[in-house]
C-alpha cells in the first residue's frame, strides 16, 4: 500500500515546533497497525503537491486554516480533491480534511452553533449504533452532504460528524492522529487564545485515553476494502 498524505496544518507556533507535525503523526498511527506501508507526506498548506495521484490512497489533514480562508493552496486541494473522487482514489479527511472534501464537492461549512468543540468527543457511527471516543479540536462543521454522500456518524451537536462516498471515501469530523497528552499539551498551551472556561470543561474529558489501535485500524481497512 502506497498512501500520500496531504498535510494541511498551517501552524507554525513553538508548540508546534515541538510535536511532531500531522504527516508524522498519521504516518505512525497507520504505522502502528500496518509497518510496511509506504506513506509519503506531502505539506499541501506549503503548495507542495505531489506531481500525480498515482497512489493506492490519499489522506487530508487537520488544521487550524478554515476551508473559507484566501489561501493560495486552497482552491488547488479543491481541485486535487475533485479529481480524485473522480478517478475514485480513496481518500480519508479528518476535521479540516473532512471539511475541505465536503466543500469541494459542493456541500456547506459552517460555524459551530457553540463555537469550539475540544476535547474527548463520543461519536456514534450509524450503521453500527457503536459510540467511539475520538479527539475533537474544530470551530467549523460541515451543514450538508455532497451528492451521493451518506452520513456515517454523529455527535452532539455534529449531525454529520463523518460521511462516505460510495467505497471511495471517507471522513470524520474529529481527529484519531492526536494522543491524550497531546491534547493535554494542546490545551495548555492555547488556553489563553481558546478560553479558560472551555479549556477547563475540555480538561475534564481526558480522563481516559481513546483506542487508537481501533481507530487506526478503521482507516487502514478503509483503504485495503477499496
Amino acid at each position: 500500500m502506497h498512501l500520500a498524505i496531504l498535510m494541511a496544518n498551517t501552524d507554525e507556533s513553538a508548540f508546534a515546533q515541538a510535536h511532531p507535525d500531522d504527516g508524522e503523526k498519521f504516518t505512525a498511527l497507520l504505522h502502528s497497525v500496518r509497518p510496511d506501508w509506504q506513506i509519503d507526506v506531502f505539506s499541501v498548506k506549503d503548495n507542495i503537491f505531489p506531481s500525480s495521484l498515482d497512489f493506492d490512497g490519499l489522506l487530508v489533514t487537520g488544521s487550524p486554516a478554515s476551508v473559507h480562508d484566501d489561501r493560495p493552496w486552497i482552491a488547488p486541494l479543491e481541485a486535487l480533491v475533485r479529481d480524485a473522487v473522480r478517478r475514485k482514489i480513496p481518500m480519508f479527511g479528518a476535521c479540516f480534511g473532512h471539511q475541505i472534501i465536503a466543500k469541494a464537492l459542493g456541500a456547506t461549512v459552517e460555524d459551530n452553533p457553540d463555537g469550539w468543540v475540544l476535547g474527548r468527543i463520543e461519536t456514534t457511527f450509524l450503521a453500527s449504533g457503536k459510540r467511539v471516543p475520538i479527539y475533537a479540536a474544530h470551530t467549523e462543521q460541515v451543514t450538508s452532504l455532497p451528492i451521493g454522500a451518506r452520513p456515517m456518524a454523529h455527535s452532539v451537536g455534529c449531525p454529520i460528524a463523518g460521511f462516505a462516498i460510495e467505497d471511495h471515501v471517507l471522513t470524520t469530523q474529529y481527529h484519531p492522529e492526536m494522543s491524550q497528552a497531546f491534547v493535554a499539551a494542546l490545551l495548555l498551551a492555547f488556553s489563553d487564545d481558546i478560553g479558560q472556561e472551555v479549556t477547563a470543561k475540555a480538561a475534564t474529558t481526558l480522563t481516559q485515553e481513546t483506542d487508537r489501535y481501533a481507530l487506526a485500524e478503521w482507516i487502514a481497512t478503509f483503504f485495503e476494502r477499496t
